[in-house]
């Protein structure tokens, strides 16, 4: 889940919102400051049930975020680095930058967020009873029950939530196998979700339209997130035991920095369907220029842009070797949201990989049966 601003640092991780959030953010605040607080508080004014509404949404959107602050600490305590953590319309999300090399580590990083959310769970309900105010008091029972459901909720076993997660860290410690337990915690999470929808529309013609409607659209995120986690243990399976050698692109056309991007398109993308290219006057290149790249770049600056204006420089890229596995280099490309790497032989290039050469061999292999 991809932020679109940032609003601080933890850690070092960066916090962020995606404009989705805004949307649901604005939905629970007007809930509770037309429906819940009026009824459970119905001596206060309505600027004060505005208030406690604001407050209580950004408690339990705090709590959000402490749940998946809680995945984060224990992934870096398990160094493992952590890009962001964004919250969303359905909720948030810590991106790990590498699976966990344990079913121990995947448990206890699965784990600490519901953990952590029914420790706030116990919390706010502690503070419920310890009386007061009922502006302080209801707010802080309708923010222990929330952080209980948060946390039951996300023990579903049903990748990729923390429960099936959990999962597969119990069937990945029984048979020692990372992808099979990924591809049964997958299916096991689409079965969820494929419940989720059919509550859904159960409920939208019995209950109403719009809760039914609320849960067909998380069972419908949980659905792609679970089916794209089957595709990427199918994938990592495929590239077990493989070397960047079987995959990279060893002859890679080099094309002059001064070269203009028209005539780059011209000459080498449409009349030789080149879509990567080392930049370089002669001996060692100066950089990498992808279809991708020249695309960002306004048509009507073709003509002025040189290629060594529009390359990546080479010292920016990441690099591998040829006997670097391609498991790991579609890790660090995916991880550092990257389209290529240089293979590198003591100094030289002596070729290229990309994310497509690397499902390109995992298709030619499906299709083999290899």
């Amino acid at each position: 889940m991809k932020m679109n601003f940032e609003l601080t640092r933890i850690w070092g991780i960066p916090i962020g919102l995606h404009f989705s959030w805004l949307i649901i953010f604005g939905l629970i605040m007007f809930s509770l400051a037309t429906g819940f607080f009026p009824a459970a508080l119905p001596g206060l004014p309505l600027f004060g049930i505005t208030l406690v509404a604001l407050a209580t949404t950004l408690l339990f959107f705090g709590s959000v975020l402490a749940h998946e602050l809680g995945h984060a600490l224990i992934a870096l305590r398990n160094a493992i680095p952590v890009r962001s953590i964004t919250l969303f319309i359905f909720g948030g999300v810590a991106q790990i930058e590498k699976e966990p090399e344990s079913p121990g580590a995947e448990f206890r990083i699965a784990a600490a967020g519901p953990l952590v959310s029914f420790l706030l769970a116990g919390l706010f309900f502690a503070l419920s009873l310890v009386g007061g105010p009922e502006f302080l008091t209801v707010p802080a029972g309708y923010l222990a029950r929330i952080n209980l459901i948060l946390g039951l909720f996300n023990l579903i076993p049903g990748f990729p939530l923390d429960g099936g997660r959990l999962l597969r860290a119990l069937i990945w410690k029984l048979n020692g196998n990372p992808y099979r337990a990924t591809r049964i915690a997958a299916v096991s999470g689409q079965l969820v979700a494929g419940g989720f929808i059919g509550l859904g529309i159960f409920s939208a013609f019995t209950s109403g339209l719009t809760s039914g409607l609320w849960l067909v659209f998380i069972g419908w995120f949980l659905m792609n997130a679970a089916s794209s986690s089957l595709a990427y243990a199918s994938v990592q399976q495929r590239l077990a035991g493989l070397k960047v050698a079987e995959a990279m692109r060893r002859e890679v056309p080099f094309v002059p920095s001064f070269l203009p991007l028209s005539s780059l398109v011209q000459q080498y993308v449409i009349g030789r369907g080149q879509r990567t290219m080392l930049v370089g006057d002669g001996g060692a290149p100066l950089g990498v220029i992808t279809l991708n790249r020249i695309s960002q770049i306004g048509r009507a600056r073709w003509g002025v842009t040189t290629t060594a204006q529009a390359m990546t420089p080479i010292q920016d890229l990441q690099t591998v070797t040829p006997e670097t596995p391609l498991k790991e280099a579609l890790e660090l490309m995916t991880r550092q949201q990257i389209e290529l790497l240089p293979v590198v032989v003591e100094g030289q290039v002596v070729g290229l990989i990309s994310q497509e050469d690397v499902l390109r061999l995992v298709e030619t292999r499906k299709r083999l049966k290899l």
